[in-house]
C-alpha cells in the first residue's frame, strides 16, 4: 500500500481539479470501494425536496442499486440466523431420540440423518459466512464513506449557488454544521435501518413462522409481545424524533455561537469581554444540555416498558413450553428451537430500540438540516440565460427600484449611464446607496424594477457566473481565503503561471513583503498560509494582495471600493500610479470617502438617499457650490467625517479648501 498523503499537501493542476469537480476521485479504489463515490455529482440543479421523506430518498435514490446489493445479502444473513435456533431443535432431537443406548445405534441415526447434517455444515461453514461478508463489504466498504460524503458535497455546492443575504441572515458555524451533519446522519438513519432494523423486523417475523409451525400456542406470547412493543414504538418514536430535532437545532446554536466567537476573535480580545461571551456560549451549552435531557426522558421511559414486557415474555414461553412438554404436546426439540429465539428476541429488542431512537434523533438532524440545504436559490439563471459579451464595457442602469425586500425604497427610479471606458466615482455618505449599486451590477440581488444592462445585454438575462467574470473588485473590507498566498492571488485567474503571478504582486507593491512571509507551519513566501480571512496579514497587506488577484484578472469592468482605504499614504501613492495604467481601457466604478483618490476620474455622481443628486467632473461640481463641494470642504487629511466636526477643525479645513 502506498502512503496516503493528505488532499491539502499536494498542490491540483487544472486536470485533476477538472476531474475532481466532475464527481472523479484522484485516489485509486476497488469496485466496491466506488459503489457511493464522495463527488457524486447532484441529479438536478435545483434545491432537494423540502418533505421529510422525499429529502430522504432525493439522497438514497442515487445509490440505489448499492442499497438493493446491500438489502439482499442483510436478507441471507437473516436467513442464515434464524437457522441456528432450527438447528439447534434438530441436534436436540437427535440427542434425545429413543433407542438410542448403544453407539452403534447412535452411529446409524447419524448416518440416517447424514445429508440434513452435511447441509447445515455447509450452510454454516460457506452461506453464512459468505452472507456476512458480503454485506459488511458493501455496508462497510462501499456505503459507510461515501454515501454520507457525497451528500455533504452536493449539499455544500447548493448552499454555495445561494445569494449573498442566504449567509448573512445565518450563523456560517452554523451552516456549516447542518452540511455536516446531515450527511452523516442521513447516512445513519439509511443504513442503520438496512443493518438493525430491517434485520429485527425480519428475524421477528421469522420467529414468529417457525413457532407456528413448531407449536402454535407457543406463538401465541410472542405475538402479543409484538403488538405491545409495536405500541411502544408507536408511542414513544414520534415524541423522540421531535425533541432530537430541537435538540439538533441547539447544536447548530451551540456550533454558531462558538465559531462567530473564534471569527471575531479580535473584537472579543478588544473589548475584553470575555465573561460575557462566556455567557452567550454558556447559554446555548445550557440548552443544548437540557435538550439531551428531554429526548433521554423519552428514550428512558420507553427502555423501562420494554425491559417489562420482554421479561413477561420469557417466562411465559418457558412456562408454555414446560407444560406443553408435560403434557406430551412438545418434544425437547421444540422447546429448544422456542426459547433461544423468544431469548435472542429479548436481547435484540432493546438493541432495535436503542437503533431506533438513534434513527430518529438522526432523522431529527436531518429535518433540522434541511431547513438550510433544501432552500431554493432566490437567485437564478433565467431558462436559456446565454453568456455575457463584453465588447465594450458600456453599463446603463435604466430606471432601477430596489428596497432589500422592504417597504421603504433603498433606491428608487435611478437612471445612470456609464460609457465604454469611462471612470467615474461614487460619492456620498454611509447608506446613500453607493454599495448597493455596486451589488446590484454584480447581481447579488434581483431588482424590483427596471433593468441594468452591460453593452445592451440585461444581466437579468445572462449567466450570472460570466458577468461576475467581467467584472473585477477590490472591496474595503478584504477578506482572504485561508489558503496560501499563491492561491489566493491565482484566485482572480486559476491558470496564471507563477511569473504572472510575481508579476501582479510586484504590480499591487506586494511582492516585497511576500518574499519575507513565514508562517507557523515552515512555508514560506507565496507559499505562506495567510489565515482566516487573511487574519495573519495587515490591512494593507490583506488589500494589496487583493489588488494583485484583481491586477491577475483583468476584466473589462473595474470596481474600486475604498481600495487603497487600509494603506499608509506612500503605499498607497505607489499603488495609485499602477491603478491608473490598471483602469487603462476599462470602464472603472470607483468608491472612495477619501475625495482626494478619484477626483482626478472621469465624472463623479454623487448620491443621497438613493437618488443621483449631483453629476460631473470635479471642477464643475466645485463650481456648482452643492453637495460635493460641501463635502470637499470639510475634507480633513483627505477623510469624510463621520460625526460632527469641532469648530476648530472646522475651520481650519474650511481655509485649507478655499487656499487649494
Amino acid at each position: 500500500m502506498t502512503d496516503f498523503i493528505p488532499a491539502h499537501k499536494k498542490p491540483l493542476d487544472e486536470a485533476t481539479r477538472e476531474k475532481l469537480v466532475a464527481g472523479e476521485s484522484r485516489h485509486p479504489m476497488t469496485f466496491i470501494e466506488r459503489l457511493a463515490m464522495p463527488l457524486l455529482p447532484a441529479p438536478g440543479d435545483g434545491a432537494p425536496p423540502s418533505n421529510l421523506l422525499a429529502f430522504f430518498w432525493h439522497f438514497a435514490r442515487q445509490i440505489r442499486a448499492p442499497l438493493v446489493l446491500a438489502l439482499c445479502f442483510k436478507v441471507l444473513e437473516v436467513a442464515a440466523d434464524l437457522m441456528i435456533p432450527l438447528a439447534l431443535g434438530y441436534f436436540v432431537n437427535i440427542f434425545a431420540s429413543p433407542g438410542a443406548e448403544t453407539a452403534d445405534d447412535r452411529l446409524a441415526l447419524i448416518q440416517e440423518r447424514l445429508p440434513v447434517l452435511l447441509m447445515m455444515l455447509g450452510f454454516f461453514l460457506f452461506f453464512r459466512p459468505l452472507a456476512i461478508i458480503g454485506k459488511t463489504a458493501v455496508v462497510e466498504l462501499g456505503l459507510m464513506g461515501g454515501f454520507g460524503n457525497f451528500i455533504r458535497w452536493q449539499s455544500h455546492r447548493h448552499i454555495l449557488g445561494q445569494d449573498i443575504s442566504f449567509f448573512s441572515n445565518d450563523f456560517a458555524g452554523r451552516i456549516a454544521n447542518r452540511v455536516m451533519q446531515t450527511g452523516i446522519s442521513l447516512r445513519e438513519v439509511i443504513l442503520t435501518s438496512l443493518d438493525g432494523i430491517l434485520y429485527g423486523f425480519i428475524y421477528l417475523l421469522g420467529s414468529l413462522i417457525i413457532l407456528a409451525f413448531t407449536s402454535l400456542w407457543l406463538a401465541v406470547p410472542l405475538l402479543v409481545w409484538t403488538i405491545a412493543y409495536l405500541s411502544l414504538i408507536i408511542f414513544f418514536m414520534p415524541r423522540i424524533q421531535r425533541a432530537s430535532e430541537a435538540h439538533s437545532e441547539l447544536r447548530s446554536e451551540v456550533t454558531g455561537r462558538i465559531v462567530d466567537s473564534y471569527t471575531n476573535i479580535q473584537t472579543v480580545k478588544l473589548f475584553a469581554n470575555k465573561g460575557l461571551e462566556d455567557a452567550n456560549v454558556a447559554e446555548s451549552i445550557d440548552d443544548f444540555n437540557f435538550g439531551w435531557i428531554q429526548v433521554m426522558r423519552r428514550s428512558v421511559a420507553m427502555s423501562a416498558l420494554l425491559i417489562i414486557i420482554n421479561a413477561l415474555l420469557v417466562v411465559f414461553t418457558a412456562t408454555l413450553s414446560l407444560w406443553f412438554w408435560m403434557g406430551g404436546s412438545a418434544s425437547a426439540g421444540t422447546i429448544a428451537t422456542a426459547l433461544p429465539l423468544v431469548s435472542t428476541l429479548t436481547w435484540f429488542s432493546g438493541m432495535m430500540l436503542w437503533l431506533l431512537g438513534h434513527i430518529f434523533e438522526s432523522a431529527g438532524s436531518v429535518s433540522e438540516g434541511r431547513q438550510s440545504i433544501a432552500v431554493p436559490h432566490s437567485i437564478v439563471d433565467v431558462p436559456g440565460a446565454k453568456p455575457l459579451r463584453v465588447d465594450k464595457g458600456r453599463i446603463s442602469y435604466e430606471g432601477i427600484t430596489f428596497n432589500y425586500g422592504k417597504e421603504r425604497s433603498v433606491i428608487e427610479v435611478l437612471n445612470l449611464d456609464i460609457k465604454p471606458g469611462e471612470k467615474i466615482g461614487l460619492i456620498g455618505h454611509s447608506g446613500a446607496g453607493k454599495s448597493t449599486l455596486v451589488n446590484l451590477l454584480l447581481r447579488f440581488y434581483d431588482l424590483e424594477g427596471g433593468s441594468i444592462r452591460i453593452d445592451g445585454q440585461n444581466i437579468g438575462e445572462v449567466q450570472q457566473d460570466t458577468l461576475r467574470n467581467a467584472i473585477a473588485m477590490v472591496t474595503q473590507d478584504t477578506s482572504l481565503l485561508h489558503r496560501s498566498i499563491r492561491e489566493n492571488i491565482r484566485y482572480g485567474k486559476p491558470n496564471a503561471t507563477e511569473a504572472e503571478l510575481i508579476a501582479a504582486a510586484k504590480q499591487a507593491q506586494a511582492w516585497d513583503f511576500i518574499v519575507d512571509l513565514e508562517d507557523n507551519k515552515g512555508r514560506k513566501a507565496m507559499d505562506a498560509h495567510v489565515g482566516e480571512r487573511g487574519v495573519k496579514l495587515s490591512g494593507g497587506q490583506r488589500q494589496r494582495i487583493a489588488l494583485a488577484r484583481v491586477i491577475l484578472k483583468n476584466a473589462p469592468i473595474l470596481i474600486l471600493d475604498e481600495a487603497t482605504s487600509a494603506l499608509d499614504s506612500e503605499v498607497e501613492h505607489a499603488i495609485q500610479e499602477q491603478l491608473l495604467g490598471l483602469m487603462s481601457g476599462k470602464t472603472v466604478i470607483a468608491i472612495a470617502h477619501r475625495l482626494s483618490t478619484i477626483a482626478r476620474l472621469d465624472r463623479l455622481v454623487v448620491m443621497e438617499d438613493g437618488k443621483i443628486v449631483e453629476m460631473g467632473s470635479h471642477q464643475a461640481l466645485l463650481e456648482q457650490g452643492g453637495v460635493y463641494a460641501r463635502l470637499w470642504g470639510l475634507q480633513s487629511g483627505g477623510f469624510l467625517p463621520t460625526a460632527e466636526i469641532e469648530t476648530e477643525a472646522e475651520a481650519e479645513t474650511e481655509t485649507s479648501a478655499k487656499e487649494d
